[in-house]
């Protein structure tokens, strides 16, 4: 190959990259709004009690001890209680009782 011929490679190379870069389409997700933090809350929350029921599930089908199916339930509900508290504050209600005790749990640790 002689240079004529390798420096066109390099321009019709650098060419193609440049079309591939800016000929990017948006697609209907890029238009839609991110996710705001009470999204993140909520999906926490759905994904901690979808854990809870799998807990419940694998205990009663004597994969755990009751000592270890205890903490870890008692370690999932604190943290959906401050999943809780966390949406409450994102949304300005008034925080529930069970809310109340895992964020002064919260202020604890």
């Amino acid at each position: 190959m002689s240079n004529v011929d390798i420096a066109v490679a390099c321009v019709l190379l650098a060419a193609a990259t440049l079309v591939f870069i800016f000929n990017v389409h948006l697609g209907p997700s890029d238009n839609t709004a991110h996710r705001t933090k009470l999204d993140q809350l909520m999906e926490r929350r759905d994904a901690t009690y979808d854990n809870l029921r799998d807990l419940r599930f694998e205990y009663r089908a004597g994969k755990y001890s009751e000592k270890d199916y205890e903490e870890v339930k008692q370690s999932l509900e604190l943290d959906v209680a401050r999943v809780l508290v966390q949406m409450d504050e994102a949304t300005g209600n008034t925080p529930t009782p069970a809310a109340r005790q895992a964020a002064t749990e919260r202020h604890r640790s």
